[in-house]
């Protein structure tokens, strides 16, 4: 990663992805333009991605951050014996990991992404779930599709206006519908973006909002991901129409050894790294 003094965690990113960035920043990056610049850096990347980070996601885990918190421990979504004949969107569902799962409890997942490469991966292992390519703020679906909605780093972190991606999912869920969702946790964004002990000392404000940006020479944004404090997530979900059931964020288990970008046993530990969001449309 590039290492700068600047609050910045990339979500769910690996340290071998620098070779691709050129200049790390903070400044404004409105929808159109993250969109653009998410879409064509997960086009990109989504090779190196699925190589380097395959064997801990798996092919049909459903795995909610770096941390290894499984679905099938965690029942966020509901026991999995209860997820039988449910219809279920995975919103920036990369691979499709977590939607091969789903399938295998017996619900009927669609697996969404802007990414197509990453759609091409989902391909390539298999399933028998439909593939949708399209962004998450313009959901092709119509209203009350879906009894349940779930996103594991897909999407939030990277959106500029969060509330009318939440507003899009409830719109396509049922009445009673859970969409369960989540991101890197707001404060390690206070904090530089390394696994070890210089990873530990706040270099920045926990309340700049100011978006991470990675831009090529000509001053294009290749890469955004926006940061909101957990009290604006909060405020989000609520504006959005949902209410929150619970927030999740996970303790690092002591069967994990592994280092994803910033996170590791050491910080994980210490500070969370993942907020995960379990929300309910009345």
């Amino acid at each position: 990663m590039i290492q700068e003094p600047v609050a910045s965690e990339p979500a769910f990113r690996s340290a071998s992805e620098s070779a691709l960035e050129r200049e790390a920043t903070r400044r404004a990056a409105g929808t159109a333009e993250s969109s653009r610049a998410n879409r064509g850096w997960w086009d990109r990347n989504a090779d190196e991605y699925q190589t380097e980070h395959g064997t801990f996601l798996g092919d049909d885990r459903f795995v909610w951050g770096p941390e290894g918190l499984d679905e099938v421990e965690a029942e966020l979504l509901g026991p999995p014996a209860e997820l039988k004949g449910r219809d279920v969107l995975e919103i920036g569902a990369g691979a499709a990991q977590c939607s091969r799962w789903l399938a295998a409890q017996g619900a009927r997942p669609v697996a969404l992404d802007i990414s197509h490469r990453q759609l091409q991966h989902a391909l390539r292992i298999g399933g028998s779930f439909p593939l949708v390519c399209a962004d998450a703020g313009a959901l092709p679906f119509a209203d009350a599709s879906f009894d349940l909605a779930c996103s594991a780093y897909g999407a939030l972190p990277f959106v500029a206006e969060p509330v009318e991606v939440l507003r899009e999912v409830r719109r396509v869920l049922r009445p009673g519908g859970r969409f369960v969702f989540s991101v890197t946790h707001p404060i390690r964004w206070a904090f530089p973006d390394e696994p070890g002990p210089e990873g530990l000392s706040v270099s920045g404000s926990y309340f700049d909002r100011t978006p991470y940006v990675e831009q090529d020479e000509e001053g294009r944004a290749v890469y955004v991901e926006h940061h909101r404090t957990l009290g604006d997530r909060v405020r989000d979900v609520v504006a959005a129409g949902f209410r929150l059931v619970d927030l999740v964020e996970p303790e690092w288990p002591a069967w994990n050894s592994s280092e994803w970008g910033g996170w590791s046993p050491l910080r994980g530990n210490l500070i969370p790294g993942t907020a995960i969001f379990v929300c309910e449309r009345d």
